[in-house]
């Protein structure tokens, strides 16, 4: 059975206890248990959440976990010897250690990042880069693995990352499963980026929101301006000027966003040739990917395909 240990401390992010439902769902899923998962602290007992509920936790012990997972917390201060302490002891028996989004920091503290690469949120990658110049950051990385060790960003990218735990461990057909019982619409992969492109447009009105939603489920239908404005109720010159006024893009470049980070996505989740990915993401030919690629990235879809395969071998 595959022991699970995620550490929490005084003020730890809420959304790290997440993660439990995946290792939950997995030994439902799979008929048997096998992942034991527990709640630990550095002495045992009732922690305070940065909500103000607590939890109640076992001591984290030197051995017996074959996964150890550092919660996040919400104020980025020192944290405490005892606790590195107890991180580093108990990390040096465990198969794989992790952490969540701020939860690098406590690895990074207890020694464990030195000359690897690793992620964390967007929002504090320039204050960890400054106290752990030592480590690699892959800071638009939603999650990354570096033989035991594996980080993730926010705290949302804590179920991603124990998706790819449960792949790792079981195969991808039960991770599939666990996702669809968590209701996920999409399992992202290590290579996702932290934002995405729907987010980073932020539509403020319904009929643009409509369009763009349309837009995501509809690829490889014809989105010019013309198809988006009859989606949205409006003339083709009113949705070019509401769209622009509330994205800051024209509607051509936003589907391009879309099609791209679709495209990034099958090239991650499946082992689709080129010329298939291009067409379901809605390009239509490789070359008009290629250079959407070249425009988003500054490297061809082949070359970023090249570099998931490195990632996913660097974390067998």
């Amino acid at each position: 059975m595959h022991t699970v240990a995620l550490v929490v401390y005084p003020q730890f992010q809420s959304l790290s206890l997440s993660v439990g439902s995946v290792f939950e769902c997995a030994n439902l899923l799979h008929g048997e248990q096998v992942y034991g998962f527990a709640l630990v602290s550095e002495g045992g007992g009732a922690v305070m959440s940065s909500q103000g509920f607590s939890v109640n936790t076992e001591p984290l012990g030197a051995a017996g976990y074959d996964t150890i997972i550092v919660s996040g917390y919400q104020a980025l201060g020192e944290p405490s010897p005892e606790l590195l302490s107890c991180v580093s002891v108990a990390s040096a028996q465990a198969r794989r250690v992790a952490a969540l989004c701020t939860g690098i920091f406590v690895l990074a503290e207890a020694g464990l990042l030195a000359g690897r690469r690793a992620t964390t949120h967007w929002l504090h990658v320039p204050e960890f880069k400054k106290r752990h110049p030592e480590v690699q950051v892959d800071e638009d990385r939603l999650f990354v693995i570096d033989g035991p060790i594996w980080t993730g960003a926010g705290m949302s990218a804590g179920v991603d990352l124990a998706l790819a735990m449960v792949e790792n461990d079981l195969g991808p057909d039960l991770a599939r499963r666990v996702a669809r019982k968590l209701v996920i619409a999409q399992r992202r992969g290590a290579e996702q980026s932290q934002l995405s492109a729907l987010l980073e447009l932020d539509p403020k009105s319904d009929r643009v929101q409509l369009a763009m939603a349309y837009a995501r489920e509809n690829l490889r239908s014809d989105l010019s301006v013309e198809a988006l404005a009859e989606v949205a109720r409006l003339s083709p010159r009113q949705f070019s000027r509401v769209f622009r006024d509330e994205t800051g893009q024209t509607p051509a470049k936003a589907i391009e966003s879309l099609r791209v980070e679709a495209a990034r996505v099958l090239m991650e989740t499946s082992r689709h040739p080129v010329e298939v990915v291009a067409r379901e993401a809605g390009f239509g030919d490789r070359e008009r990917m290629r250079q959407a690629f070249l425009r988003a990235y500054g490297k061809p879809p082949q070359e970023m395909r090249n570099a998931l395969y490195e990632a996913a071998q660097g974390g067998a």
